[in-house]
């Protein structure tokens, strides 16, 4: 069966990653790309890299729109797929690749965002820890689909196999994340131009502003089985001079009494047996350059024993694993295709 799909935001960073992605997906037909400001322009005047696409011209972004489709995947600034999701009903599935249907609560919403709060969607992670399973269960038959915040499941993945197991106490954690702009969409703003960036470390969001914190908090909080105020998080995103990518350095206390054997089997039995969420050997860490272009992610793991904390370090392409390759991966999990159809574990070097 061929699906029809329509991708709202197209001429942005995100829309573009999963335009890429999609145009290589056997089961899929692009058939409408839209936007705002740029309605009305070939679609290869903003994605010039999508050959097998030109084709296609953006039209204006309207519920009548993305009718009418199989999929509609919608990649627009936060606060706005709110309008469109409201009035599409009758599409079979949506995959969200903003904030509005990730959270649960709507006083986390408020503090952090703002405006309207909508209802959560299924969170689209599959690898991530919930309860007794993983997230993949949650995924299958799912009608809407909530993609992640590329930070967010990034330091999720990170530390939900320890938080579950119980061999880190989830109320001391610390993550510091480089990052690069492309995470931020691509509006002009002054502190993401290339004479900001361009040889600087830029530190972001700093002492708890982070608009990815409450989705942490409640992805892990899942992971625990416990509530979102048992997570405790300091959070700290650092631009750098690398248009994509995200390498997060986490740590958190070992809870009393547990052994370096059950602090890897953790990860180990987590992730063993995954294809997108890959644990290097010991000893080893990966680096953003090993994922470029991968739905992959790295994760590197420490025992710091004189600090009695784990360190975890965790790569992924921001805009494969952190967002479009998570929305395809779970598209293709709620419709029963292959998981890892259209999405490739090999990164592009150099």
């Amino acid at each position: 069966m061929t699906y029809t799909v329509a991708v709202s935001g197209a001429s942005g960073y995100a829309g573009g990653e999963i335009l890429r992605l999609l145009a290589a997906h056997p089961d899929i037909e692009i058939r409408t790309v839209t936007a705002h400001s740029n309605a009305g322009q070939p679609l290869v005047d903003h994605q010039p890299h999508l050959r097998s696409l030109a084709h296609l011209t953006l039209q204006d972004t309207t519920a009548e729109i993305l009718a009418g489709h199989d999929i509609v995947f919608l990649a627009l600034p936060h606060g706005q797929s709110g309008q469109y999701t409201d009035a599409l009903g009758d599409v079979p599935l949506i995959i969200d690749a903003g904030a509005d249907h990730r959270l649960t609560s709507q006083d986390a919403w408020d503090a952090f965002y703002g405006g309207a709060f909508h209802e959560p969607w299924t969170y689209g992670v599959p690898e991530l820890l919930v309860g007794d399973g993983k997230q993949r269960a949650n995924l299958r038959g799912a009608t809407r689909i909530a993609a992640p915040g590329c930070n967010a499941s990034t330091v999720s993945l990170s530390l939900a196999p320890g938080i579950a197991a119980g061999v880190i106490d989830p109320g001391d954690i610390v993550s510091v994340l480089a990052v690069g702009p492309s995470g931020a969409g691509k509006s002009l703003k002054t502190n993401l131009l290339a004479s900001e960036i361009l040889g600087s470390a830029n530190p972001y969001a700093v002492g708890g502003t982070h608009r990815h914190i409450p989705e942490i908090r409640q992805a892990l909080a899942a992971a625990a089985g416990a509530e979102p105020a048992s997570i405790r998080i300091s959070f700290t995103p650092v631009l750098v001079p690398m248009s994509r990518g995200i390498l997060a350095t986490s740590t958190a206390p070992i809870m009393p009494g547990v052994s370096d054997a059950e602090i890897c089997a953790a990860w180990e039995d987590a992730y063993g047996d995954e294809t997108f969420v890959q644990l290097l050997p010991a000893g080893s860490f990966p680096r953003t350059a090993d994922v470029l272009g991968a739905n992959t992610a790295l994760i590197g793991l420490a025992i710091d024993r004189a600090a009695n904390r784990v360190t975890v370090v965790t790569a992924v392409d921001n805009l494969v694993k952190g967002t479009a390759g998570a929305a395809i991966q779970s598209m293709n999990i709620a419709l029963g295709l292959p998981e890892d159809r259209a999405l490739s574990v090999n990164g592009v070097a150099p």
